[in-house]
């Protein structure tokens, strides 16, 4: 992707996201893989209000190279897109928020559990087409805190994980934190990223735990759409 359109289209994503409530005050960030390095919101910035020439810069090994100081969830940015690629060529934008609605179900601990155990606990169940073809598995992670470099190998072999078992995945939780979000285009991870919100939010109203799509149903979804589940 080219640099100048990536800026903009970090800073055009970030004030879509805060002008319609999903992130809010500094919480969030947004990165981009380029060719010689990656892009990311600076640390503590508002995603509502970014300047697409100080968006911090850093090489393919991280090292700062231009803009504000780079958020300090720069490294599971980088790990996300560098496990991601393996099943997924195209991957180049992660989007991490604080989505309420996601953040609640973590809270009020009603989270799926597969009944396929060779998985692991997941934020949501297949509770509607939309979301199992856009969004998928969603796993869930135990908290830590805000920047825990734990959480980078565990979010790595997530991911690892699944695409071993067929079922490679495009988001993970971070209970009490937020979502991690990733996908081809920065306006394609928004979308997956508002999917997953909605769902999550449909989830929390109507307490949808124990209604969900049917086996039969999500093959259909496999058939007809390619959905990965």
């Amino acid at each position: 992707m080219n640099e100048l359109f990536a800026r903009q289209e970090i800073c055009r994503i970030g004030q879509s996201l805060f002008s319609r409530g999903l992130v809010h005050s500094s919480a969030g960030n947004i990165s981009v893989r380029l060719a010689d390095g990656f892009l990311i919101t600076p640390t503590d910035a508002v995603l509502g209000f970014l300047d697409p020439e100080r968006i911090s810069k850093v090489d393919l090994n991280g090292q700062h190279i231009s803009g504000d100081k780079p958020s300090k969830t720069l490294s599971l940015h980088q790990a996300i897109v560098r496990a991601a690629l393996h099943s997924h060529p195209s991957t180049t934008c992660v989007i991490h928020t604080h989505s309420t609605y996601c953040v609640a179900l973590t809270l009020q601990s009603i989270t799926n559990v597969p009944t396929d155990q060779s998985l692991h606990r997941e934020l949501l169940p297949p509770i509607t087409p939309y979301f199992v073809m856009k969004v998928g598995r969603v796993p869930l992670l135990a908290y830590r805190r805000p920047g825990d470099e734990q959480v980078v190998g565990e979010v790595k072999r997530l991911i690892e994980s699944y695409a071993k078992q067929g079922s490679p995945i495009r988001a993970v939780m971070l209970s009490a934190l937020g979502p991690l979000v990733w996908h081809d285009t920065p306006a394609k991870a928004m979308a997956a990223l508002e999917e997953l919100e909605e769902s999550a939010k449909l989830s929390f109203l109507t307490n949808s735990k124990l209604t969900q799509l049917s086996q039969e149903n999500i093959q259909e979804l496999r058939d007809v759409f390619k959905a990965v589940w």
